[in-house]
């Protein structure tokens, strides 16, 4: 007997839609197919709706501190905003400070998501410090651990997350032998802080200058250096919220020639520009890297649509307004960080719906690529024997995006009015029902540490 049995639906993959009825028995999905007779705890009626994977948002940072500045979003509240946008799996950043060891690192992580986590989690580890080569040894571990990805950034020197480049290329070679992705935050450190001291000295120090002082060279520079050290050493790399139009003609280059390159856009980079920065309100759209120009922003639908682009993800970093008013007289000081796990698949899908791109193209770039790329192989699609992580989609709902429908801690969102065509009816976690017509029915502790399965990159 199943637990639960979806009829009449239509089942969106990458690969196309079909007409089925899902059965769902112990968290998983147990049978797939047209008509089935099978008896049920629960019939579900999906005609006229999509039945869809959940989302893996493969970029959040929860119960994080920036400069200072807790985010807005714990492990229950952050991962119950997930829930409510369809997103069924998060994979968080969990930062290796200097003497600290990977497992060590993400560790910590585990324990303070656990018991607080309404959707499955993982976590992708930031490496800081190589203990002079030490860390290195102990990669082929953290694979067997399920931690099969790690971050490097080629910014925040000051900060001490800055990588060198002679370290930096040691990971990328060190990882790829053990079947680890390396994600790279690309941006040129020195550019960037020598544009930064001059608007300063000038006295320009309005939310415009977040912009200027990181604009579409200083990120396209590292985005190609990375591609070509990629290249050269034959190693694949995934560079996290790629946001301009010349770094990403680096990507598509690559992948043209065959190399396993692969790029992660943001919702925020493909629904507005640069402009926003100008507005009353401007300190709301700070993030690493900025939101580029026009020209940038129409370069990732593009990419999308032609695969360039490989996933979408959130950089979901939200503070209140409050924590962001801090800033109001210098842009160094405002908190890096939008809000957008909630947003993101619906978003998305609606796009799709208004033909930016496919249901198909959305579902991959949601859901199945960054369920591959990260080794979950439960995740991502909805097929026997997998985890019954499915959106019961309306594409006839509409609805307007405010902050009270919203279920972050954050007081804000700079969706904010977006007018959205289709939305999550319902949502389920492992066959558990979490989202239902505007309510969150999930819980703090539903939510399980995924272990991955290293080599995704690969296949």
């Amino acid at each position: 007997m199943l637990d639960i049995l979806f009829k009449r639906g239509t089942v969106v993959a990458p690969s196309g839609r079909f007409r089925a009825d899902v059965g769902v028995r112990d968290g998983r999905i147990a049978l797939l197919g047209e008509d089935l007779g099978a008896e049920a705890g629960e019939l579900v009626d999906a005609g006229g709706k999509y039945i869809l994977p959940g989302a893996v948002d493969a970029h959040v940072h929860l119960s994080m501190i920036s400069n200072g500045v807790p985010t807005a979003d714990d492990y229950f509240t952050g991962t119950r905003a997930a829930a409510c946008g369809g997103t069924t799996t998060v994979i968080d950043y969990a930062a290796q400070r200097k003497g600290q060891g990977i497992l060590e690192s993400v560790g910590a992580r585990i324990d303070m998501a656990r018991g607080q986590a309404c959707v499955d989690y993982a976590f992708h580890c930031i490496l800081t410090d190589l203990h002079g080569g030490a860390l290195l040894d102990e990669f082929g571990a953290a694979a067997a651990a399920g931690i099969t990805s790690f971050k490097c950034f080629t910014v925040y020197k000051r900060e001490g997350l800055m990588m060198a480049d002679g370290d930096l290329s040691r990971v990328l070679v060190a990882a790829a032998r053990h079947g680890i992705l390396t994600n790279v935050h690309a941006e040129n450190a020195d550019l960037l802080y020598s544009r930064v001291a001059s608007f300063l000295a000038d006295g320009k120090t309005s939310a415009w200058y977040h912009y200027l002082s990181r604009p579409e060279f200083v990120e396209a520079e590292a985005d190609r250096r990375v591609v070509h050290w990629a290249k050269a050493l034959g190693v694949p790399v995934y560079l996290v919220h790629l946001a301009c139009a010349e770094g990403l003609e680096a990507v598509a280059e690559a992948r043209g020639q065959g190399f396993p390159v692969y790029a992660e856009t943001c919702p925020q980079y493909l629904a507005f520009d640069s402009e926003v920065y100008k507005r009353p309100d401007g300190a709301n759209f700070v993030c690493s890297p900025p939101i580029k120009g026009a020209a940038s922003r129409e370069a990732l639908w593009r990419g999308l649509r032609t695969g360039s682009v490989s996933t979408v993800a959130t950089d979901h970093c939200p503070f209140t307004l409050a924590q962001k008013a801090v800033g109001h007289g210098n842009f160094v000081d405002i908190p890096n960080g939008c809000p957008g796990v909630e947003t993101m698949y619906p978003y998305m899908l609606s796009a799709a719906q208004a033909g930016k791109i496919s249901l198909e193209k959305a579902v991959e770039v949601c859901a199945a690529n960054p369920a591959r790329l990260f080794g979950l192989p439960t995740k991502g699609a909805v097929a026997p024997g997998l985890d019954a992580d499915l959106v019961l989609y309306d594409p006839d709902a509409h609805v307007t995006v405010t902050q009270t429908l919203m279920h972050s801690s954050t007081d804000h969102t700079i969706w904010e009015g977006l007018s959205l065509t289709g939305y999550p009816e319902r949502v389920y976690a492992r066959g558990a029902l979490v989202f239902d017509r505007g309510r969150f029915t999930g819980h703090a502790g539903h939510g399980v540490y995924c272990k991955r399965v290293p080599g995704g990159a690969l296949r």
